[in-house]
């Protein structure tokens, strides 16, 4: 369940309008119109107001959003895992197909470009392998699922 759910059907519960509500935990009725209409989130003063008020704890109050924040937060991490994977590929190809020409081309000054290129690249790497570090990704097919999406204990 999420938050602007259960805070409208804890007050309706109580019988209380949302001005009446709002007078009770020191904010305006247009902040608890915006919280039930899920336009924006209670601070944690305010959620520590309401979990007293309701007479619930906290983590009942807010579980079923902290489940919401974390999918959000992984689709954020999916999405710079499969940016950063297709920046290092294009860089590796970049360095592979330029390196002999650019040295044949323009000399040293070719040789230094090509470092700039590899040194990028590097760190596209390694920001790859802190993300396969962090999710404990070990595998190529275990890679493949994570960038679908999916959660290792699905495989």
């Amino acid at each position: 369940m999420e938050l602007h759910t259960q805070i409208k059907k804890y007050r309706t519960n109580m019988n209380l309008s949302q001005e009446e509500l709002a007078e009770k935990i020191y904010v305006t009725r247009q902040t608890i119109s915006n919280w039930e209409n899920n336009k924006n989130y209670p601070d944690i003063h305010s959620l520590l107001l309401l979990s007293s008020l309701f007479n619930t704890s906290l983590d009942q109050l807010i579980k079923g959003d902290i489940k919401v924040m974390k999918e959000e937060i992984n689709k954020g991490e999916l999405q710079k895992f499969n940016r950063n994977g297709t920046i290092f590929t294009l860089l590796l190809v970049l360095l592979m197909m330029s390196t002999v020409p650019l040295a044949v081309f323009l000399g040293y000054f070719g040789l230094f470009i090509t470092a700039i290129i590899f040194v990028i690249t590097m760190y596209y790497a390694n920001e790859i392998e802190k993300y396969k570090k962090n999710n404990d990704i070990q595998t190529f097919k275990e890679i493949l699922s994570f960038t679908e999406g999916k959660r290792l204990d699905e495989i």
